[in-house]
């Protein structure tokens, strides 16, 4: 029987692609055993190790913690924050969309990425940035004493504060699943709703929202998540204050140490896990009635021009854009000027000391270069796995190929502390009685990072291969150009754009990352966000904010780099 990689003499063969041959050597048990070990095992740990107890299974951890008052008042900071950002995020969202979609807003592109701006900024450095811009003698207040408002310091390190710089921070995700929602809603169904007597309060509830449904439950469901898996947010703003949710909970148990630690760091993320199952069994129940309404081309034409109230719209919305994406940024960048902490922002005050101290530091050059290096060889690891698979899942779809494709997914699906845990647990001792040596290394995060991210090269490669008809591939063997030069003439610079742009996002990712390298770093392998963290924790809230400022300055210096790649990709196909 031929290789279910193969195709008969008439189709493509198994020269079509240069790993083919390699590929087809091994079995399929061989390859799930591999993506079983790095991308399921790990997750089987960590459930193993909740039940773990001295005498084997046992529910002896669950118990200790579920009768712990502490993880009840965790538990009820959680959903606070969390509820509480997602309708924020949720508000703002579903809002801004309606008016991208629906109106005829001018500037359209710039709205949009101003938009994206606070999600693009890692969250830790979202939360210095808004501490900044709040101080008193901030930004802030300077504004505001302009307009002869006197405002002192607006603290951010309560619930209040928490739930505001996170919502900010996700509500770009549901105006990303919303907006294209609201443009496929066919417009002659709200016009037939208006002609039948209909307001338009009621056309938009009865019939736009419906329809609309499920791309909002999506985002919400994407910015519930968001909240629920952040980490950074919390603990630069709560921890200060005493407020724990269960990410800073989970990391305060692991770096506490303690005979039972990982066990009940491993039970509180049983518990994490669940809530996050649950929503997503809700926004099931929500859409699963709602997907037979979406409809199929988006319509970019405005459905309501804005009239006189127009300008007063768009002023508003400008104001609120640049006081969440660009204002924060400035004090973050400004803050660091000043030589302390309450000090006016004068030229007396000035100093470059801040920086300097940050880029002449060791343990931040060492930062620097360890979150490059990690970030760098991750992407290039993941770009060629990910390529390699992505071309098998669009030209041989089956059921191996998607089961490998959830294996993969598992990863990314876990909130950033569970799964470095289970990173943990696996690494560790892998199997009984053998230690790699990998935990406590620098390679149990070149493992993390490459398993954690590799879904997200795996989609965008989807996308390229799911854009080149297998026709063209044929063509270019009939032409003679068959192996190496079809790849480099024909395929790589019709696949190389898009495929770049999945690159750039998880160069992004791992450059900033913080949640799993905070569980996983040891004293050879701090990453950026690790020694952002140890600054603050420590005190130097002015080198933190300076370090921020370099991270901001280094994510657009490689957005423009890989932005001048993909022109010159671009120019030369």
């Amino acid at each position: 029987m031929k290789n279910q990689f193969q195709k008969n003499e008439k189709g493509t063969t198994a020269t079509l692609f240069p790993f083919l041959q390699l590929t087809t050597k091994f079995s399929r048990l061989g390859i799930i055993l591999l993506i079983f070990i790095f991308f399921a095992l790990p997750v089987i740990r960590l459930m193993w190790m909740s039940f773990s107890g001295e005498n084997g299974l046992s529910f002896e951890f669950y118990n200790e913690i579920l009768s712990d008052s502490r993880t009840w008042e965790v538990l009820g900071n959680t959903l606070i924050v969390v509820l509480g950002s997602m309708t924020i995020a949720t508000i703002l969202g579903v809002t801004i969309a309606w008016l991208i979609a629906y109106t005829n807003l001018h500037l359209k592109g710039i709205i949009q990425l101003l938009i994206f701006l606070p999600f693009v900024i890692p969250s830790y450095v979202s939360s210095l940035a808004w501490v900044q811009f709040f101080r008193s003698k901030g930004l802030f207040s300077k504004i505001v004493g302009l307009l002869g408002i006197n405002i002192g310091k607006i603290d951010l390190y309560n619930f209040g504060g928490i739930i505001f710089v996170m919502g900010i921070t996700m509500y770009p995700l549901v105006y990303m699943f919303t907006v294209n929602a609201f443009r496929q809603i066919p417009r002659d169904a709200e016009i037939a709703a208006k002609a039948s007597g209909a307001s338009s309060w009621t056309a938009f509830s009865r019939i736009t929202v419906p329809m609309a449904l499920p791309g909002i439950a999506g985002g919400m469901f994407i910015a519930f998540l968001g909240c629920l898996d952040n980490f950074g947010i919390p603990a630069f703003l709560g921890t200060p204050a005493n407020i724990d949710v269960l990410t800073t909970y989970i990391y305060q148990q692991i770096i506490g140490f303690g005979p039972t630690a990982f066990n009940r760091a491993s039970v509180l993320s049983m518990l994490l896990t669940l809530i996050a199952l649950i929503v997503m069994a809700f926004q099931w129940m929500v859409t699963r009635k709602s997907r037979a309404l979406e409809t199929g081309k988006i319509d970019l034409k405005p459905r309501y021009i804005l009239g006189r109230s127009g300008w007063l719209i768009e002023m508003l919305l400008w104001l609120f854009l640049i006081t969440t994406s660009i204002l924060p940024l400035i004090s973050l960048v400004v803050a660091p000027l000043i030589k302390a902490v309450g000090l006016d922002f004068s030229l007396e005050n000035l100093s470059l000391k801040n920086y300097e101290f940050v880029l002449n530091n060791p343990q931040t050059q060492s930062a620097i270069f360890t979150s490059l290096k990690l970030a760098g060889i991750s992407s290039v690891v993941i770009l060629c796995f990910a390529s390699v698979f992505a071309y098998f899942r669009v030209r041989f779809n089956n059921g191996f190929l998607r089961v490998i494709e959830a294996f993969i997914t598992i990863p990314y699906a876990l909130p950033g502390t569970v799964f470095a845990l289970s990173m943990i647990f696996a690494w560790m001792q892998p199997f009984p009685g053998w230690n790699p040596g990998i935990y406590g290394s620098i390679w149990i995060l070149y493992i993390a990072y490459i398993t954690r991210f590799m879904i997200v090269q795996v989609r965008s490669a989807i996308t390229a291969f799911g854009q080149v008809d297998e026709s063209i591939e044929e063509a270019s063997e009939i032409s003679g150009s068959r192996g190496r030069g079809k790849w480099l003439k024909v395929m790589l610079p019709l696949i190389l754009p898009s495929i770049l742009s999945g690159t750039v996002l998880v160069f992004l990712q791992a450059l900033t990352e913080l949640t799993v390298s905070s569980l996983l770093y040891s004293s050879s392998s701090k990453t950026i966000g690790v020694q952002v963290l140890s600054y603050q924790q420590a005190g130097y809230t002015l080198n933190a904010t300076a370090f921020s400022s370099v991270i901001v300055g280094l994510i657009i210096l490689t957005y423009l780099v890989i932005l001048i790649i993909q022109k010159f990709v671009e120019r030369k196909r």
